[in-house]
């Protein structure tokens, strides 16, 4: 009962507060010197977050392409155990040839 009090008033001692972004009656952005500085502050943010969510998305592809890739490495692997044990059964049986794979 508590954290839902003092959810409730953290919620309404922030809603009170005016937001100032993009404010057309900002008193700091009446130069045109301080909007090209806002206008590249702002640019710089968002290249910032375009390199994360490339390198993100490259992440997930990298996941993706194995997940895709995984029933045909099973498949292989599967291959590879069965000629392993058919040769391990043919070497036991004195077919030494196969005892060296």
């Amino acid at each position: 009962m508590k954290l839902l009090g003092g959810a409730l008033a953290l919620g309404l001692l922030t809603a009170g507060t005016v937001a100032r972004a993009d404010d057309p009656n900002d008193p700091s952005m009446k130069s045109k010197a301080a909007r090209e500085r806002d206008r590249a502050a702002i640019r710089e943010l968002n290249l910032r977050q375009l390199d994360h969510v490339r390198e993100r998305d490259a992440r997930q592809a990298e996941g993706w392409k194995a997940y895709r890739d995984y029933p045909r490495q099973q498949a292989e692997y599967e291959r590879r155990m069965a000629e392993w044990r058919r040769a391990v059964r043919l070497c036991q049986s004195g077919h030494y040839d196969y005892c060296d794979r």
